[in-house]
């Protein structure tokens, strides 16, 4: 039977209702009986991010680290917080900590890739979407990463590809098909950057453009008809 009073549960209860004012003064209460006591210290800490306190969650990450200082929870805690305050120089320095225990944690090669986007290292943060997709390449924010790093270094054409790979995985991320189109207009191509706008795959987009040529119209109508054919069925 589940005890609904036990600190893990009730803690758990308030973080599903989003009542985080009320988690932060229970686990501030914890603590005042119990100045260690791991789980309270963990979730003030969580409480506090998504509260925006950042700092003062910083410094209870860094008391749950005093105790234990490889503990990936808290140090993931102490990056989110790292990179709302923009410091991410820090939170580098603790991507590599989390990957010196776990090489393959790709959340830490991620945030890693991402604040090196940020101080405009985009070649190095390549490295780290590729370490993290060798290890699971249907990884979504690798992928979208990737295409987002090869963009800044102007290769829309294999950007493109890794935002078609992201789409192919998950068609309903609404950001995709616009970052692709955006990329097509900016290599000229305007009818893949329509085609793209409207969600159609890479693969796709050829059969579309062959079918407006034997039929003599724009791609626009040809994409059109199509919709209208598969709306009759």
């Amino acid at each position: 039977m589940v005890d609904l009073l036990d600190p893990s549960n009730v803690i758990t209860r308030m973080f599903n209702a989003q009542k985080y004012d009320e988690m932060y003064e229970y686990c501030k209460n914890l603590l005042e009986k119990i100045p260690n006591d791991m789980v309270a210290l963990q979730n003030i800490s969580l409480s506090l991010i998504y509260l925006k306190k950042f700092d003062e969650a910083i410094v209870y990450c860094n008391k749950v680290l005093e105790i234990k200082n490889s503990d990936t929870y808290a140090l993931k805690n102490k990056i989110y917080a790292l990179e709302n305050l923009k410091k991410y120089d820090q939170v580098l320095e603790l991507c590599q900590k989390i990957l010196s225990v776990d090489s393959k944690d790709i959340w830490a090669l991620n945030s890693m890739g991402l604040s090196l986007n940020e101080l405009n290292r985009h070649q190095d943060a390549l490295e780290c979407y590729d370490t993290a997709l060798v290890i699971d390449p249907n990884d979504i924010t690798a992928l979208m990463n990737k295409a987002i790093s090869l963009s800044h270094l102007g290769k829309y054409k294999d950007a493109i590809i890794y935002y078609d790979m992201a789409q192919t995985i998950d068609s309903k991320l609404k950001e995709l098909p616009i970052a692709k189109s955006r990329l097509f207009e900016k290599l000229g191509i305007s009818d893949d950057a329509f085609l793209a706008a409207q969600g159609v795959l890479n693969k796709d987009m050829e059969k579309i453009k062959n079918d407006a040529k034997e039929n003599k119209c724009s791609v626009f109508h040809q994409f059109c008809q199509d919709e209208f054919e598969k709306s009759n069925k």
